[in-house]
C-alpha cells in the first residue's frame, strides 16, 4: 500500500545529497584543486580550505575557484593564469568511492524493484558520471538524465525539460511520476512544472531550506521514501 491514492508509473530520484552527502565529493574535490595550486607555488592546504569554504558557502553558485582565490589573496592577473588549471583540477577529480547515505543502497533497490526509476542530475557530465560510478548506484536506473547533456547550464532544474525528456523515455506522462529530491527550489519545483508529484527528503546542504513550493510530502531520508512508495 502506497502513501499515494493513485500509485505512480516511474520514479525520479536525484542524485547529489538525495543518494550520497555532497560534502564527500566536494572535500575530495577541494583536496585535488590544493595540489594542482601548489605545483604553481601556492599553499595547498590554504588553498584547498578556501576552495572548501567556498564550496560550503553554496555549491552550485559557479566561479568557486575565482572567489576562492581572491579569498587567498590573488590578484585579478596572477588569478586569470591560474584559474584553467585550477578549474581542470576539479573537473579531473574522480573519486574511488562516494558514501551513500545509510539505508540509501538498499531503499533504492527496493524502488527499483517496484518501479522503472530514472535519475535526473545537474553539472558537469563528466563530473556527475564520475559521482554515479563512485557511488555504484547507476546500474540501479533505468535511465540517467543530466540535464546539461540536454543544453547546458540553461536547462538545470527546475527547467522541465531534463523531467520532460524522463517522462519520454520511460513512456509515461510527467503526472504518473513521482520525483524524490533534497532541493524545493530544484526537485519539488521542477515536479510542479509539469504536475508530478514529489517526495522531499531532509538531507544535505538544503535540509533545512523552506518548503517553497512544498513538496507531495517530506520525509527524513530515503529509506522513508521508499516506505511512501510501498517499496
Amino acid at each position: 500500500m502506497t502513501f499515494f491514492e493513485k500509485p505512480p508509473l516511474a520514479v525520479v530520484i536525484d542524485l547529489d545529497d538525495t543518494l550520497y552527502p555532497q560534502s564527500s565529493y566536494l572535500y575530495g574535490a577541494s583536496r585535488a584543486v590544493g595540489r594542482a595550486g601548489a605545483a604553481a607555488g601556492l599553499d595547498q592546504v590554504r588553498l584547498s580550505r578556501a576552495v572548501r569554504r567556498q564550496l560550503i558557502a553554496g555549491s552550485d553558485r559557479g566561479g568557486t575557484i575565482d572567489r576562492a582565490l581572491a579569498a587567498y589573496g590573488i590578484g585579478p592577473d596572477l588569478a586569470a593564469d591560474l584559474i584553467p588549471t585550477l578549474v581542470a583540477a576539479f573537473t579531473a577529480y574522480r573519486p574511488r568511492r562516494l558514501p551513500s547515505y545509510p539505508g540509501a543502497r538498499d531503499a533504492l533497490a527496493a524502488i527499483s524493484a517496484r518501479y522503472p526509476v530514472a535519475c535526473l542530475t545537474d553539472g558537469n557530465p563528466v563530473i556527475q558520471r564520475a559521482k554515479l560510478a563512485a557511488t555504484g548506484l547507476a546500474d540501479a536506473f533505468a535511465t540517467i538524465v543530466i540535464t546539461d547533456e540536454l543544453g547546458g547550464r540553461t536547462l538545470r532544474k527546475p527547467h522541465p525539460e531534463g523531467l520532460r525528456q524522463v517522462a519520454e523515455t520511460l513512456g509515461v506522462h510527467p503526472s504518473d511520476l513521482v520525483v524524490i529530491g533534497d532541493r524545493p527550489g530544484k526537485d519539488m519545483a521542477v515536479a510542479v512544472a509539469l504536475g508530478a508529484r514529489s517526495i522531499r527528503v531532509r538531507t544535505g546542504e538544503y535540509a533545512d531550506a523552506p518548503d517553497a513550493p512544498p513538496a507531495t510530502a517530506c520525509v527524513s531520508d530515503l529509506t522513508a521514501a521508499a516506505a511512501l512508495l510501498g517499496a
